[in-house]
């Protein structure tokens, strides 16, 4: 029976079914990890259009207030437009993006290794794929509110992104959920996938930090599903430095 640490292939999995390259991988990998989804998380599959998943959210956010939050924080990056190379390098904010992409590569170079099994919190539209890759890890599954971007992440993991067209494809299989990582207990979705290596939460851990529900339950997620001596890594802005720049700049107006 294959492990999620054996060998890499490409695959994308819903329900009971595997999208692999090879048939025979993919008969041993639906037997060691048999997935039935829950209410509260969506998954979407290569190859495949997935309706809207707001019901399904509904379902497990814990009030009105949290509600609107949580709603209006995936819409956010649902409506943001997949930019081509030539307009993310003419943003205003070019540098500040590879800052923080530089930052990313650092932590993943430091901490992944061959093999890992890594769970990518607020995974985003799959911008830090690569970075996975050229680790080479094992084993990817990919979380995030907006399904918008769960999309783009499954179509850059498919290699169909326009700026990605000529990468070969990921040496790893992957699973990709929309759902909010802050709200749902990862451990009885995830059962069958964990324990992890390492845990990845790059700039949206602060969205979690609404209520202290939700802040405990993404720490909650984190210490349940990494395995003895797992790594979390993440990187956040710090409130402190960024309210004393406001104030700095007020000053001087």
């Amino acid at each position: 029976m294959a492990s999620k640490k054996g060998k890499a292939s490409r695959s994308i999995r819903i329900a009971d079914t595997v999208y692999e390259q090879e048939e025979h991988y993919a008969s041993q990998m639906s037997k060691k990890r048999k997935f039935s989804p829950s209410g509260s998380m969506t998954e979407i599959p290569a190859g495949k259009e997935e309706a809207s998943n707001s019901e399904c959210d509904a379902q497990f956010l814990e009030d009105e207030t949290t509600k609107i939050f949580a709603q209006k924080v995936a819409d956010h990056y649902s409506a943001r437009s997949n930019q081509t190379l030539e307009e993310r390098e003419a943003s205003p904010i070019i540098h500040l993006k590879k800052l923080n992409n530089w930052i990313k590569s650092v932590l993943i170079q430091l901490y992944a290794h061959q093999g890992d099994a890594v769970l990518d919190l607020a995974c985003g539209k799959g911008g830090d794929l690569i970075k996975w890759d050229k680790a080479k890890i094992g084993y990817y599954v990919g979380i995030d509110i907006a399904e918008g971007s769960i999309k783009d992440c499954r179509t850059r993991y498919n290699g169909d992104a326009d700026h990605h067209q000529r990468r070969k494809k990921f040496s790893f299989p992957a699973r990709l959920i929309c759902g909010d990582c802050y709200e749902v207990r990862l451990d009885k979705v995830l059962v069958d996938d964990a324990p992890f290596d390492i845990c990845s939460c790059q700039f949206a851990l602060h969205y979690s930090w609404s209520t202290e529900a939700r802040a405990r339950q993404a720490l909650a997620n984190v210490s349940a599903l990494l395995r003895p001596g797992g790594i979390f890594i993440g990187t956040m802005p710090d409130a402190n430095v960024i309210i004393k720049k406001l104030r700095e700049g007020f000053w001087h107006l």
